[in-house]
């Protein structure tokens, strides 16, 4: 099975901002689907065929806890081998995660694995959490140097796409593939 986390923001506020596009892709990807909640995981959830989608509800900064009750709820992550002390176990085949980047400019995707978070709260959470940077990432840029250099990244990655982005999310999704 492959775990696939769409990184977000719950809430209605944030449901088109630039930070949730990871969640704006996973409902493109799927479709009109019934996510399902899971409360000791504190994350969404929908199965289909060898993937779990994951949308955590808890804040961005805070992903990380969602991340690792899902792996430890199904046992990628061996309790019994004292997973603290297994620094370098590798989940590139099993975990991607889709998240926003700000490096990056809007429209393009990069992939990485064993990264620093690059200053990416949501990642650097994964990390803390699952005590390694193995893991697959599919970054999809939302840098708009015009509107980035008016206001601080933070309040930047929580605005609403500009209509012409927003017209272009499509294209852009349609460049992200996940295979078995």
């Amino acid at each position: 099975m492959k775990i696939v986390v769409g990184l977000g923001n719950p809430g209605e506020q944030y449901k088109n901002t630039r930070h949730n596009i990871a969640w704006l892709f996973l409902d493109n990807l799927l479709g009109p689907v019934t996510w399902r909640e899971n409360k000791k995981w504190g994350a969404a959830f929908y199965e289909a065929d060898n993937f779990l989608y994951i949308k955590p509800l808890t804040f961005m900064n805070n992903s990380g806890q969602a991340v690792r009750k899902v792996l430890d709820y199904y046992k990628l992550i061996p309790k019994n081998l004292g997973f603290i002390s297994k620094k370098n176990a590798d989940l590139k085949e099993t975990l991607i995660v889709i998240q926003d980047d700000l490096d990056i400019d809007f429209g393009n995707i990069k992939i990485a694995t064993d990264s620093t978070s690059a200053g990416h709260k949501g990642i650097q959470s994964i990390i803390n959490h699952l005590k390694t940077k193995k893991f697959t990432r599919i970054r999809i840029g939302i840098k708009n140097e015009l509107l980035r250099t008016r206001i601080p990244a933070e309040k930047f990655v929580l605005q609403p796409f500009k209509h012409e982005e927003k017209e272009r999310l499509k294209e852009v999704f349609a460049k992200i593939k996940i295979d078995n």
